[in-house]
């Protein structure tokens, strides 16, 4: 009987052969390491943190956002209603878009991913601020008015600028006879 070679498995990211020393499993397949990663925010996976949509995988934040149930009560907390439309996300009247999107590179901008609107530079994963749908630096967090650092329960945005909810009300909210001052 003559010697059979071992199949290859093919990237289905790629199509170039996985050997097995740079071999992930997920979605039922066998993918590069490098090529393993979300259909949308391009984070690595594993197989733990896949989820599977028509033959693409996305991480499951990404999965949800896109593929996941909307409206009243989903996503956002209790009693909250998300007018967004995901177009972060790269939703476009509910169809996906093979291209990436495209970035704004300047001289502030320091590489390709998310731009913090505050900064303009790169926002990696183990720096981006917890509970903000778009990405912001820990460190840039803050009210542009009293730099007091804001999350998703204290800040109010204006424009594509975040504030705590004291300088908000300050210098947007309603202002006239009769309406107490919430700020000082």
């Amino acid at each position: 009987m003559p010697f059979k070679p071992p199949e290859r498995s093919i990237c289905p990211a790629c199509g170039s052969a996985v050997y097995a020393a740079e071999e992930k499993l997920g979605a039922g397949k066998k993918w590069h390491k490098m090529c393993f990663k979300c259909g949308l925010c391009n984070k690595l996976l594993e197989s733990t943190t896949v989820a599977e949509h028509e033959g693409r995988v996305y991480c499951k934040g990404c999965h949800g956002k896109k593929f996941g149930p909307k409206g009243y009560g989903f996503g956002q907390g209790a009693g909250a209603l998300s007018m967004e439309t995901g177009s972060q996300f790269g939703n476009k009247d509910s169809e996906m878009s093979n291209r990436p999107r495209e970035q704004h590179v300047g001289p502030s901008n320091s590489g390709p991913g998310p731009h913090c609107p505050r900064c303009g530079k790169t926002v990696y994963e183990a720096e981006r601020a917890i509970g903000l749908t778009d990405a912001w630096h820990k460190g840039c967090s803050k009210c542009k008015e009293c730099n007091k650092p804001v999350d998703s329960t204290t800040l109010c945005r204006h424009e594509i600028e975040i504030y705590c909810k004291g300088c908000y009300a300050k210098h947007f909210g309603p202002h006239g006879f009769g309406v107490g001052s919430l700020a000082k």
